[in-house]
């Protein structure tokens, strides 16, 4: 049954994509055959618990990736989605489930796994990058969750973000810009701690304030200044 919906759903995304053209942000053939076992072991999950579980779905996960894709690097609101995606109201349905339901972890995760393994690294990393950085926002951005950053004069939100040396993500952090970067830091490293226990080394800069060098040798995390 398994090999006959495999068949289906192929034959379905080559109708698709005979019917429009491809945009740069399509993922290739070999991109898709590395998330998709994921992406297919989640619908399954859900159908097993769902009403409808006798009807097949109606869209093809690759093309929902693909509009996801589409709105990620070009920016556009989710109503102004190409017609010749799926719904732009499906889209997003499956956007927020994923995002929920810690997929987009897990397609990061394994993606950086497979990066550090094709370096000769070992699948979890031991050591990491933290920094920070101000940026300013669009006035339709709720003024209730933006700061002012008083060193560097940005009015709007701090992402801060954890990389294993390699450069792939490990945590991001997103708040107001008036958050110090400290205070920020310790509740990724918190994070950073709990999901990737073998992480026994870290850099941050000048940003970072005594604090939370201490913060990070509770957590058995070496945390140089450079």
């Amino acid at each position: 049954m398994s090999a006959l919906l495999d068949v289906d759903v192929g034959r379905r995304y080559a109708r698709v994509m005979a019917e429009r053209r491809s945009y740069p942000s399509d993922l290739s053939d070999a991109r898709w055959e590395l998330i998709e076992p994921v992406l297919t072991a989640w619908r399954a999950e859900r159908r097993q618990h769902a009403l409808d579980i006798g009807r097949p779905p109606e869209h093809d996960l690759r093309e929902i990736i693909n509009a996801i894709l589409y709105i990620d690097r070009t920016g556009v609101q989710w109503l102004y989605l190409p017609h010749d995606f799926p719904p732009w109201e499906t889209v997003y349905g499956y956007f927020a489930k994923w995002q929920k339901d810690g997929v987009f972890a897990q397609l990061n995760s394994l993606l950086r796994e497979l990066v550090r393994q094709k370096e000769g690294r070992n699948a979890e990393p031991s050591s990491c990058v933290i920094d920070a950085q101000s940026v300013k926002t669009a006035i339709s951005v709720p003024a209730t969750s933006q700061g002012t950053d008083a060193g560097k004069k940005i009015v709007g939100r701090k992402r801060s973000i954890t990389t294993d040396t390699l450069g792939p993500l490990l945590a991001v952090l997103v708040t107001a810009a008036s958050v110090q970067d400290s205070v920020a830091g310790t509740r990724m490293l918190d994070q950073v701690a709990a999901d990737h226990p073998t992480i026994c080394k870290t850099w941050v800069d000048g940003g970072y304030r005594k604090h939370f060098v201490e913060h990070a040798a509770t957590l058995g995390i070496d945390m140089e200044i450079t």
